[in-house]
This record gives structure tokens, sequence and C-alpha cells, in this order.
């Protein structure tokens, strides 16, 4: 796919993810994908294959919102096989309201999601949610 189809493709998803269609990017993941929080913080480290990033990652996140989570995207930027996305995210969990600012960045193989490496608030995702180990 060129840079052209592959920033429509995560367009897509996330106007899906802005209608609360959180499973979304879940669906889009490659089977060897792999999903990264870089830093020397709590949640730091890679979740990988598919199953491991939807059962030990996504699904315990998205667990923890009281009437579901959206996203809004601030801008995408497509170079080959990647795409960028700054977008936020707004939720409500136990601990409070969850609303983040993410740099996302996406590597696509044969139109799906190979690779997610996230920036994001870390202290917000420390004090708001749950921790969740990555499968070292």
């Amino acid at each position: 796919m060129s840079a052209i189809e592959n920033k429509q493709f995560i367009h897509g998803i996330f106007e899906q993810l802005a209608q609360g269609n959180t499973r979304a990017l879940g669906d889009a993941l490659a089977e060897d994908c792999r999903w990264t929080f870089p830093g020397a913080w709590s949640w730091a480290g890679t979740w990988q294959p598919r199953s491991e990033v939807l059962s030990g990652l996504l699904r315990p996140i998205m667990a923890q919102f009281d009437g579901g989570y959206r996203f809004e995207t601030d801008f995408l930027l497509a170079d080959g096989d990647r795409v960028v996305v700054q977008a936020r995210g707004y939720g409500v969990t136990a601990h409070g309201p969850y609303h983040q600012t993410y740099c996302f960045v996406f590597r696509l193989a044969g139109g799906r999601i190979t690779e997610v490496i996230e920036h994001c608030d870390t202290a917000l995702v420390e004090r708001v949610l749950q921790p969740v180990t990555p499968a070292r």
C-alpha cells in the first residue's frame, strides 16, 4: 500500500474510534504485530503478538472505562509504511477522568498494522488506570 493508502486506512480506524468503536484498532492488527510503550516507567515494554496485545493490553485497558472511550484525531502524517497520529482520548475510570493526548507511530504491511509505538502522558496513565504488564 502507498503512504496515501496507509494514511486513509488509519484515518478510517480513527473515525470508528471517534464513534466509540474501540474494537476497530484491535481488528486492524496483524497476527504478528507488536505494541510498545517506550521509556522507563511502569508500563514500558512490548506486547506481542496480536493475541497478547488484545488480551494483555487493549481489553484490560478498555474494561476500566465507565461508559466507553472516545478518540479525536488532531492530525495524521504518512511516510511510506508509517503513519503518525496525534490524537486525544476521553473517558472516565473508577479513579477519575482520563483525558489523554497521544502520539501513535503505526507501521503497516499488507493492509494490517504490524507495529504501534505509543507515546502518552505517563503520569496520567499511572494515576488513573490499573497497571498492565507486558509479557517480556
